[in-house]
């Protein structure tokens, strides 16, 4: 395993022959006087072991000289195609590794190389790390799934103190992670970083998103197509239409930040974190309801509930005022569900509600209705209901 970096490509030569060297324990190596990756990868004698060879943050190099994805090629096909050796090329930077490194122009196109592109974790797997449902699901609300930014949060203090100490605090570890996110990615990073920020206050359909920045709307869609492609963004469109809709983040932790602690900076650059930590206090409830709805979704799809494993997708449904958090289709018959971030829930009054919507969607078939919620105070005979306590036998 080697990091690379940035520096020059001697050092990187130097990093890569002391990683082989340890790792075959062959000192020759350490003393091979190349200046040139294809020179050293072709007077190492690989014979025919079976070895892997990770080079991470390879984006690094193309920072240096974007020609030595030739250079790679011609390792690849003049050097390694001949023996045991499994090269891997991993970087964080996703536009890098899409575009300059597998592209279609890319000189590595074509070659037998397999794509792995990872993934956060799941909420079971957050849920393991935490140990209780309902804290899991608000460590998910606020600092997400990915492993790097949940590393951070210490289960021995609240919530708030792990917002406040690592997040909303000037030298904290994610106090400006989005922003240096944004600057690895993208060459424009203040429009995306404009966009981010909008969609995270409610601007969220095409036309609020123009009005909001003043921009048309072939312009900014450019812009929102980067983002979708990237993964930070994702655009919903209501089940029964095939355009419009609205765009959310698609991660929790950069959602948070661009709706709490972006728009309060000047506070925080001084240290007063009094302020935006109040207004997250206020907001909490409404804004965990609408992540919750985010949650049921990513579990219904993953088949954690088995009765509601037989409908074949999940969307989103509003038409006006009028909008329906989930629903579920198969074959004729649709799911209706309500997800309720509270505890003491009517589920009666709830599934009441939902059959009014469903006849305003105009839904002729068989209907059936589930709702999700903290706990309730009163369950409903002709609908499934799931509390936090039922969540978790699943998820065990």
């Amino acid at each position: 395993y080697v990091l690379l970096t940035n520096e020059s490509l001697r050092e990187n030569i130097r990093y890569i022959k002391e990683a082989l060297a340890d790792a075959l324990q062959r000192e020759y190596i350490r003393n091979l006087d190349v200046e040139n990756l294809y020179d050293l990868f072709k007077l190492i004698e690989f014979e025919d072991e079976r070895i892997v060879i990770v080079l991470d943050e390879f984006p690094h190099l193309l920072e240096i000289n974007k020609g030595l994805l030739s250079v790679f090629q011609k390792i690849v096909d003049e050097v390694l195609s001949r023996t045991n050796v499994m090269l891997i090329l991993s970087g964080s930077s996703l536009s890098m590794m899409e575009n300059d490194v597998l592209g279609y122009r890319s000189p590595l196109y074509g070659r037998d190389i397999h794509v792995w592109k990872l993934q956060p974790f799941d909420f079971r797997t957050v849920y393991m790390l935490v140990g209780d449902v309902q804290r899991a699901a608000e460590v998910y609300f606020t600092f997400g799934n990915i492993p790097y930014y949940l590393k951070f949060y210490d289960v021995s203090k609240s919530l708030e103190e792990n917002i406040v100490d690592t997040i909303m605090t000037k030298g904290a570890p994610l106090y400006e992670e989005p922003l240096v996110l944004l600057r690895q990615e993208f060459r424009e990073s203040r429009i995306y970083r404009l966009i981010l920020k909008y969609i995270s206050l409610g601007y969220q359909s095409l036309g609020k998103l123009c009005s909001a920045m003043g921009m048309d709307k072939g312009n900014i869609s450019k812009y929102l197509d980067t983002l979708k492609e990237t993964g930070l963004v994702e655009h919903i469109i209501p089940y029964g239409k095939r355009r419009g809709g609205i765009y959310e983040i698609s991660d929790p932790f950069v959602n948070l930040w661009f709706r709490f602690v972006y728009p309060y900076r000047r506070y925080l650059e001084i240290g007063r974190t009094d302020y935006p930590l109040r207004n997250f206090e206020e907001d909490k409830n409404r804004y965990f309801g609408r992540m919750f709805e985010k949650l049921i979704m990513e579990l219904l799809i993953a088949g954690v509930f088995p009765k509601l494993m037989k409908y074949d997708g999940f969307y989103r449904w509003w038409r006006g005022e009028d909008e329906i958090d989930i629903v579920g289709i198969s074959k004729g018959k649709i799911l209706a569900v309500e997800c309720k971030w509270q505890d003491g829930v009517d589920a009666k009054s709830v599934v009441s509600d939902l059959e009014r919507k469903v006849q305003r969607m105009g839904w002729k078939g068989d209907v059936e209705y589930a709702v999700f919620a903290k706990s309730f105070d009163r369950r409903c005979e002709n609908a499934l209901t799931y509390d936090l306590q039922d969540m978790e036998k699943y998820l065990r």
